[in-house]
């Protein structure tokens, strides 16, 4: 086991290293200031070998896994996985929305049994990926290659990353917060394995508490760990970029599938403060849904929503890029293209801005100007309109362009 993970980590965090990384600790050669976390090293590589190894035996003492294994399991990962999307992400690293203190709690006690350390640590390190990522003070950067990001970050130890938590004071200043991270293996054991084992021993005795154990407890530790660790890998990896391209982030809708949603993640990157990351109606994002229902019974409160013309224009910004990079592939002088899209560009953001602006005060203002506010928002639409209508017409004129003779 202990060779396993020493042939991992060295693989993938010095690929290029001729010596196994354990061997070059020992010697102190590693370039990178390190040492394996053995305590996280052995819980991701164990969990998942208790978990089947578990499972196992209880199919062959017991038979194969019934209705209570399967409500279980999917009361506890949707309850665990949850309290990651919907709190340790958009509620405490990206304050995208407000909070009850019972909600608080709730996701404080259940996304400690996922078992992927405090909201104080866990918002540290995920607000460090969005100001440095893809970087070398990324925690977990995407090129560094799939296995780093996914999962051998958390089995090392370097000394760039070493946290000091100046940048999550906000949250030391929580009580419930505070607790939790004084109390987080604690928790964590009491809600993520504890809780499942004592719905099993109330169902049908010591039988159930062991697959209550084993179903809700381990395996979904591993079920969860690796839907958020796909986050930090695939979601930087495969997909597209219809919001931005200055970083490795992509919009995954199968990603999205087994992780409530955090699959969005080209959106997220550029839009980190909006509650959604799914935001058209069709998106799988059930951690969108959750902060939607809990602000109707006044469990959340002032969700942020990115305003919508800021997302057409980064959109727009996109198809922009796209679009000259295509001309300079054909080798054909993109000057006279370029003066269009970007006069084309800020005239349509323009419009955009006032008509968002212009139909907040229609809803603000008094009846007084209600004609005179209709009016300019019906000239702002037609303002658009024939923007669009122009900008479609010169990536219809990049397309039909033919590249210069040699």
């Amino acid at each position: 086991m202990i060779l396993v993970i020493y042939l991992m980590i060295g693989q993938h965090v010095c690929p290029n290293s001729q010596k196994p990384l354990a061997l070059r600790i020992f010697m102190g050669e590693s370039e990178y200031k390190l040492k394996i976390s053995w305590i996280n090293a052995l819980f991701l590589t164990l969990t998942p070998i208790v978990g089947i190894a578990g499972a196992a035996l209880l199919w062959k003492e017991y038979g194969a896994p019934g209705v209570f294994e399967g409500v279980i399991f999917i009361s506890m990962y949707l309850a665990c996985g949850l309290s990651i999307t919907a709190g340790y992400h958009r509620l405490f690293s990206h304050r995208a929305y407000e909070a009850h203190w019972l909600t608080v709690l709730f996701y404080s006690v259940f996304a400690a049994g996922a078992f992927q350390n405090s909201v104080i640590e866990w918002c540290s390190d995920h607000r460090n990926h969005h100001k440095m990522v893809d970087t070398d003070d990324d925690p977990y950067n995407a090129k560094r290659g799939f296995w780093y990001s996914h999962m051998i970050w958390i089995m090392i130890v370097e000394d760039r990353h070493a946290n000091d938590f100046s940048n999550v004071k906000d949250l030391q200043d929580n009580k419930i917060i505070a607790w939790q991270h004084r109390n987080i293996f604690k928790i964590g054991v009491v809600s993520g394995w504890l809780l499942p084992m004592a719905i099993g021993y109330l169902v049908g005795g010591i039988p159930y508490a062991i697959s209550g154990f084993i179903w809700g407890g381990v395996l979904r530790t591993v079920a969860v760990h690796h839907g958020t660790f796909c986050v930090n890998s695939i979601a930087h990896i495969f997909g597209t970029q219809p919001y931005d391209d200055t970083n490795t982030s992509r919009d995954s809708w199968w990603v999205a599938f087994i992780t409530f949603g955090e699959g969005y993640h080209n959106f997220h990157h550029i839009f980190q403060a909006d509650y959604r990351n799914g935001i058209k109606w069709y998106q799988f994002d059930p951690t969108k849904w959750l902060i939607k229902m809990f602000s109707l019974v006044g469990l959340a409160t002032k969700l942020k929503k990115t305003p919508q013309h800021s997302i057409d224009i980064a959109i727009l910004d996109m198809k922009i890029i796209k679009n000259t990079r295509k001309l300079d592939e054909l080798s054909i002088d993109s000057a006279p293209y370029v003066e269009r899209m970007k006069t084309t560009r800020d005239n349509l953001r323009s419009a955009m801005y006032n008509l968002h602006k212009v139909t907040n005060e229609k809803k603000e203002g008094s009846k007084s100007n209600t004609e005179e506010i209709s009016a300019k928002i019906i000239q702002l639409k037609k303002n658009i309109a024939a923007g669009q209508e122009e900008i479609s017409t010169i990536f219809k004129d990049i397309s039909n362009a033919k590249p210069n003779s040699a």
